[in-house]
């Protein structure tokens, strides 16, 4: 299981950082310059979080965020 599993929101920061981030995942979120930084740092955020989550023997939470559109 990747982040790419998962559906990610990204935001626009009123200083023009990008905020990417998995909101079925307490945590998994990355502040970068970037689209591009933000997801590449969010696949480590990502990954470091679900290691711990086997680690502790704890159940993959599940991606239940719904897209809507205007």
């Amino acid at each position: 299981m990747t982040h790419e599993d998962h559906k990610t929101v990204l935001n626009c920061q009123d200083d023009g950082s990008r905020v990417a981030e998995i909101p079925t995942i307490a945590g998994c979120y990355a502040v970068m310059t970037s689209r591009n930084a933000a997801s590449a740092e969010l696949a480590k955020v990502f990954a470091l979080i679900a290691e711990e989550f086997r680690h502790k023997g704890q159940p993959w939470p599940a991606d239940t965020t719904e897209i809507i559109s205007g």
